[in-house]
Formats: C-alpha cells, sequence, structure tokens
C-alpha cells in the first residue's frame, strides 16, 4: 500500500531532474507537499511543479537558489514555510560530481565540490533545524559509496562526500532526540551525462553483486523508506549499490 505523507512537506535540493525528480514524484504520491529547489534548470523545476500541481492542487512549488551562497539557504526554508506552513523533511540531494586529478586541483573547484556537497547541506541544516525539531522532521542527505571507496581522479569530490557521511552522523547526534538524520548512498544508477563511454559504465556496472544497474526508483523507495517506515532509524548510511560496496 502506498506510505501515507499527507500533511507532510518536503525541501528537496536540486529536486527538477535526474533522481532529485524521481524523489519528488514518489514522496508527493506517497501525500507530500513539495518544495523543489534548483539552481539553473528552470524549465525543468517548472515543469515538474506543473505535474504535481495537476495532480493535486497547490502541492507543489519550485525556488530559485545558488547554494554556494550561503546567506540564501534559510531563504529556502522561509520560503517552503509561506507556502505550505511546515517543514518535515529536508533533502539534501543537490550535487556538482566531475574529476580533480591531483597535479590539477585549483581552488575553484574545491570550493564548488565542498560547497554544494558538504558545506549547503550543513547550512541548510541548520536553517531548517528549528522547523524540524518542532515537527519530529527528518533530513535525507543523498551521499556516495565512494564516500567510503574513494573514486580514482575524483579526491576533492570523495572527501566532500565523506564529510557529508559525517555530518549526517554528526547532525543525528546534534539533532536528537527530535530529529532523525539518514542518508542513502547511490552507486550506479544514473552516470554522468558527459566523459561516461558505454565501455566504463559496463564495467562499472560488472563490479555490482547484482550485475545490474539500479534506477533512481531505487533512491526514491529508499527516500520513502526513511520519510514514512523508520521511525526509529537515525545516523544510517543506507548503500543503494546492488553490492558494489562490498565487492572488491
Amino acid at each position: 500500500m502506498p506510505k501515507d505523507l499527507h500533511g507532510k512537506t518536503v525541501l528537496i535540493t536540486g529536486g527538477a531532474r535526474r533522481v532529485g525528480a524521481v524523489i519528488a514524484r514518489r514522496l508527493h504520491e506517497a501525500g507530500a507537499n513539495l518544495a523543489i529547489h534548483y539552481r539553473s534548470s528552470a524549465s525543468e523545476a517548472q515543469a515538474l511543479c506543473a505535474e504535481l500541481n495537476s495532480r493535486r492542487g497547490d502541492s507543489a512549488v519550485t525556488l530559485q537558489a545558488d547554494l554556494l551562497d550561503t546567506t540564501l539557504l534559510p531563504g529556502l526554508v522561509n520560503a517552503t514555510l509561506t507556502a505550505f506552513g511546515s517543514l518535515d523533511v529536508l533533502i539534501n540531494n543537490a550535487s556538482s560530481f566531475y574529476a580533480t586529478p591531483v597535479g590539477e586541483i585549483t581552488p575553484a573547484q574545491w570550493e564548488d565540490l565542498v560547497g554544494t556537497n558538504l558545506r549547503a547541506p550543513l547550512f541548510l541544516s541548520q536553517a531548517a533545524a528549528p522547523q524540524l525539531r518542532e515537527r519530529q522532521g527528518l533530513i535525507i542527505n543523498i551521499v556516495d559509496i565512494h564516500g567510503q571507496r574513494p573514486l580514482k581522479r575524483f579526491p576533492v569530490y570523495s572527501s566532500a562526500k565523506a564529510g557529508l557521511i559525517m555530518l549526517t552522523q554528526s547532525l543525528a547526534r546534534e539533532l536528537a532526540p527530535t530529529v532523525r538524520v539518514n542518508a542513502i548512498a547511490p552507486g550506479p544508477v544514473l552516470f554522468p551525462e558527459e566523459d561516461m563511454t558505454p565501455e566504463i559504465e559496463a564495467k562499472i556496472v560488472e563490479r555490482t553483486l547484482l550485475k545490474r544497474r539500479g534506477t533512481p526508483d531505487d533512491i526514491a523507495s529508499a527516500a520513502l523508506f526513511f520519510a514514512a517506515d523508520a521511525p526509529y532509524v537515525t545516523g544510517q548510511v543506507l548503500a543503494v549499490d546492488g553490492g558494489r560496496s562490498i565487492n572488491a
């Protein structure tokens, strides 16, 4: 039976496309209202918002912000409260991902990758914490299996996601007992839109135990589990990776 999130409000960063959009649809289907953050994907965000509102009126809004500007983050929380009157679930999904081989790393790349993958989730969670405490809410961080097993040529990204895993556990302690904080670590679900050949994709998939790619729906199902069916789970990282993280 569908999980019941009626009366709940979800703020998701990077929710306009790819995995974020699938998570948004799944939680909306379960009854939640959605505040869909985007940075530059305005047309995708507006289309998704219109789709959700056509299914249930006044159940979705879009919010634009560059997450690297931490002064804007409290505004996302305030805009969500203005739209729906509450905030129950924060999903830190937005991410930057690209290679930074040692010897070529620039300060700008560090600021972007760490800023998007670690700093923004911290300061957005901090801004949302008072409302989440009031609602006995939930934070879900989308991390990566490479936050625990570094990806070659991606030391900055891997380090940022490792930091987000530690932030998940730290916030679970800091915000207990009223706010749960968990993370989802995807494996090969969606590959980057650039710089990935079919041969490399096949090699990655072969290293999973299940010998197949996952889907964004697998990640959305994990998010729904945390949001609707895991009231006694906090501080945990759920790998949704087909067994890739335990296959040497």
